[in-house]
């Protein structure tokens, strides 16, 4: 039941591990948002676990798939 294609799943991966792991490399940069760089870390969380289990809920939602489909 993956919805999430090969392409989709690096990009996520990439950007959430970035994201998660910003706030804590670049922590004066961050330091301005407050407590919003824990939303930074949650967003870049969200995406590292879609990317690991291969289903975005979003795209449940909407019906959208960027995997190739399976006919057998």
């Amino acid at each position: 039941m993956t919805n999430i294609g090969t392409l989709d799943r690096t990009l996520r991966f990439l950007l959430g591990a970035i994201l998660a792991a910003a706030p804590f490399l670049f922590a004066e940069s961050f330091a301005g948002l407050g407590t919003w760089r824990f939303a930074v870390v949650a967003v870049g969380a969200v995406l590292l676990g879609t990317a690991l289990f291969r289903v975005c809920p979003a795209y449940l939602l909407f019906g959208i798939r960027t995997c190739a489909v399976n006919r057998t």
